[in-house]
């Protein structure tokens, strides 16, 4: 994805066609940007009365899990705290017919803080799990191999 000009070079170059040093397509052609950019940076100058970039509108619709939503979501989290993904995408579906994959819901839940039932901290198990190679056949490999030498 291509990156937005910088306001250095916005300046750079309205300070140039203030000069005089060209029109629109020639002063283009020198800072090596598309005439329409140029066409762009004078639209926003007229308009806002800047050649700085204007600020950013957040993308995509909205959130259908609203603060208040959220909050409700947190309470019934906190009433029942085994609460799997899949019962509160049912309860959001039964109590506020809002339909939600289970991946925004893990998302949302991260943004708020909320993490699953068992938790990265829990110590792990004293239960050692069985090697690969026992100690017992190791020694027969051995033996083996110093008998053929």
């Amino acid at each position: 994805m291509a990156s937005a000009y910088s306001d250095d070079l916005r300046r750079k170059f309205f300070e140039a066609y203030q000069r005089g040093d060209g029109s629109l397509a020639v002063l283009a052609r020198r800072f090596s940007v598309s005439l329409g950019w140029a066409e762009k940076l004078m639209r926003t100058l007229r308009r806002t009365g800047s050649v700085g970039r204007p600020p950013g509108s957040k993308r995509g619709p909205a959130s259908k899990l609203t603060p208040e939503l959220r909050e409700r979501m947190g309470a019934w989290i906190e009433a029942q705290a085994d609460l799997t993904l899949a019962e509160l995408q049912l309860r959001l579906w039964q109590d506020q017919n809002l339909e939600v994959s289970l991946s925004r819901l893990w998302t949302v839940l991260a943004e708020m803080g909320l993490h699953l039932k068992k938790s990265r901290f829990t110590p792990p198990s004293r239960t050692r799990k069985p090697s690969a190679c026992s100690g017992a056949s190791g020694v027969k490999n051995r033996a083996r191999s110093t008998r053929r030498n």
